[in-house]
């Protein structure tokens, strides 16, 4: 195994609020409290341990064990969910959907991400004690986000009908769908391993919340990883004067609206805020609620609350009041002893959106750290790459911009364009003087004179560009292979392939790997070559 890394920004692949915050531009800071460094890390520390109160770590352990009931809890998670109970115990959480057998193969790389900076995080404090913690977003409906994962090419489906929180749906139908996986998995020892993590996770739990328990908790329980479902009743209890204030007076909306007129001067707005950021969740339905002329009205169902009888329903019905997307943070860190929230660069985006929300009803607001990215590349890759002359920092240029690199590299014919685009810049600057001294109908020629001489260049660089990909045809093609190889669509492998690709090569080793590999306070990308 070789380690190496490259900035986020030379793969082209991350947005530009998400660069600027790693460098910690002045155009972002309103928008975070405290940067992943030692000091973020030890101010979030102090800030944390004043606000969290002992009721909601003891409400936070009872739930954990109840949700744990019927589940193989390791030794190590064991004693993390105990360490919880003190008051020098705190998390670093990533979240994340219910995808079909963990979905696209970053999953790994945030659980990861989450386990090192834990355990990076302890040492760093020594007196302090940080548990990775993992929540999975039970109450999302997007289901066709979920339904899938890509195996060898090929699209493995869950197919049934949608409707209401994802982590209620029945397993039903899933044995079906393995099946079909298990054909193509072929019969060796890591093989047999997926089959019966699938079916264990899938076939013997009635619900997809339960299955992806099971699932990330066989993976990761020897690091000691913590599962935690929000949908919970007594999660939702201690949450219900964040839901009144909501329906009382839509504070999530008013001040995120505040925070996007100023993030949109620079930046892409990832998510707009509604009037009131909730949802109501029954059997088989999680819908908007809206306030239409004095009723609380649930979109798309008949019913209807005035303003006393919503609050009397969130008290002795708090399970049926689900956070969107804007809320669901908030939640999160009421809950948690949390230090820090690890996602992707699209998930960090939307949390930018939210730190004026968090001020204003008096939560902390974590340090936000971008997960660890990962380009796998195997020896035989590797030795291809050389043969090449392809750097880690150049397989990720835009396929064209790519080949005409290599190409130009490679042609036995010598001619700088940009040179002699230069010379003749220089040539028509001297004409543009005199021109000057002239009427304004010279001048005017000049540039037109100036501009046809450029696109006459620019034309016979790309006919010359043409005929040398045509005559190193042999070169072009294995590029073109090998980067699709690497970069499936043009995008990052990680957010293509599942987990169970590298598994099948690599068995258990692949996750050990990456747990040695991946260092999340570098703030690079990582290039693994195993």
């Amino acid at each position: 195994m070789k380690v190496s890394s490259i900035p986020f920004k030379s793969t082209g692949f991350f947005s530009k609020i998400m660069i600027d915050y790693l460098e910690q531009k002045e155009s972002t800071k309103e928008f975070y409290n405290n940067f992943p460094d030692h000091t973020g890390f030890y101010n979030q520390i102090e800030e944390k341990e004043r606000s969290y109160s002992k009721q909601t770590r003891l409400l936070l352990i009872a739930a954990l064990k109840k949700q744990y009931a019927n589940f193989d809890v390791s030794e190590k998670t064991q004693e993390h969910i105990e360490l919880l109970k003190q008051k020098e115990t705190f998390t670093v959480t990533t979240g994340h959907q219910l995808n079909l057998f963990t979905g696209p193969l970053y999953f790994l790389y945030k659980i990861i991400s989450t386990i090192n900076l834990a355990e990076a995080l302890s040492q760093k404090f020594p007196n302090k004690n940080v548990v990775p913690m993992y929540w999975m977003a039970t109450e999302d409906h997007d289901f066709d986000e979920i339904n899938y994962f890509n195996f060898e090419g090929k699209k493995v489906k869950w197919n049934r009908k949608d409707g209401g929180a994802v982590g209620r749906f029945s397993t039903d139908g899933l044995s079906a769908v393995l099946d079909v996986f298990a054909n193509q998995l072929g019969g060796s020892k890591n093989a047999k391993y997926l089959k019966d993590l699938f079916a264990k996770g899938y076939l013997e739990h009635s619900n997809l919340a339960d299955a992806t328990r099971y699932i990330a908790n066989d993976l990761f329980k020897e690091f000691g990883l913590i599962i935690l479902d929000g949908d919970d009743a007594s999660l939702k209890n201690v949450f219900i004067p964040f839901v009144k204030d909501e329906l009382e007076h839509s504070t999530s909306f008013k001040e995120v609206s505040k925070t996007i007129h100023k993030l949109e001067t620079d930046y892409k707005v990832q998510v707009n805020p509604r009037e009131i950021n909730l949802f109501y969740l029954g059997k088989n339905s999680r819908e908007r609620i809206l306030y239409e002329d004095g009723i609380f009205k649930v979109n798309n169902t008949s019913l209807r609350f005035s303003k006393s009888e919503i609050l009397r329903e969130l008290r002795e019905n708090p399970l049926a009041f689900s956070p969107n997307v804007i809320m669901r943070p908030l939640f999160q860190e009421v809950i948690l002893p949390n230090l820090c929230y690890i996602g992707g660069a699209g998930e960090m985006a939307y949390w930018f959106q939210l730190k004026a929300y968090f001020k204003k009803v008096k939560i902390p607001f974590p340090i936000l750290l971008l997960r660890n990215s990962v380009q796998v590349i195997s020896a035989k890759q590797q030795k291809k790459l050389d043969n090449l002359r392809i750097s880690h920092a150049e397989l990720f240029a835009k396929q064209h911009a790519l080949l005409s690199k290599k190409v130009t590299e490679n042609s036995e014919i010598e001619v700088n364009f940009e040179e002699k685009m230069h010379y003749l810049k220089n040539e028509f600057s001297e004409l543009k003087a005199i021109a000057k001294k002239t009427d304004v109908s010279f001048v005017n020629a000049v540039n037109a004179q100036e501009r046809k001489q450029l696109k006459g260049l620019e034309y016979l660089q790309k006919r010359l560009l043409k005929a040398e990909k045509k005559r190193q045809k042999e070169l072009v093609d294995r590029i073109i292979l090998l980067q699709n190889e690497l970069l499936p669509n043009q995008s990052l492998e990680e957010r293509q392939l599942n987990f169970s690709e590298y598994y099948i090569a690599y068995g258990p080793s692949f996750i050990q790997s990456l747990k040695e590999a991946l260092k999340p306070l570098d703030l690079n990308f990582t290039i693994l070559e195993l």
